[in-house]
């Protein structure tokens, strides 16, 4: 599907921090690596270069990523581009991108994993509920939208 859509593999840099919204949505941001290797067809010599990502989840996947990943673990992220601006204590305009997650799983590839699945809960037991319904949130998107700073 042609649109904002982005898949990371890399390594988490620091543990997710999980925060809460005031109206109660959980929240985890954590970092990610990933890194880009190439031979320099000059020199034959191998290169790399590493990009850093700040990857946004929510609900129930910010609870399950902030339980289950640690620093250095390899995962794979699917989910979309979005740019957040604010103004700092000294009136300076900043503003960054970040990756807001839509699936998260680990990489197979050098270690293997155990899933664990959960309960579903209903929309009024923490987190707010799952994906889809009428009438229910959707799946990893705050009430109100994306506007809403965790505390």
């Amino acid at each position: 599907m042609p649109g904002n859509n982005v898949t990371l593999i890399g390594n988490i840099t620091r543990d997710p921090e999980l925060r809460f919204t005031p109206s109660g949505a959980a929240t985890a941001t954590f970092g990610l690596a990933v890194n880009r290797r190439w031979q320099n067809r000059q020199t034959q010599e191998w290169e790399e270069a590493t990009s850093f990502f700040d990857v946004v989840c929510w609900r129930e996947m910010a609870e399950n990523a902030s339980e289950s990943l640690t620093r250095g673990a390899r995962v794979i992220v699917t989910g979309r581009l979005e740019q957040r601006s604010w103004e700092s204590q000294e009136g300076e305009k900043r503003s960054k991108i970040e990756v807001i997650a839509d699936e998260i799983g680990p990489s197979l590839r050098w270690a293997t994993a155990e899933v664990k699945k959960n309960d579903r809960r209903s929309p009024g037991e923490g987190g707010g509920g799952g994906g889809g319904g009428a009438g229910r949130p959707v799946a990893n998107e705050p009430p109100g939208g994306y506007d809403e700073e965790p505390v």
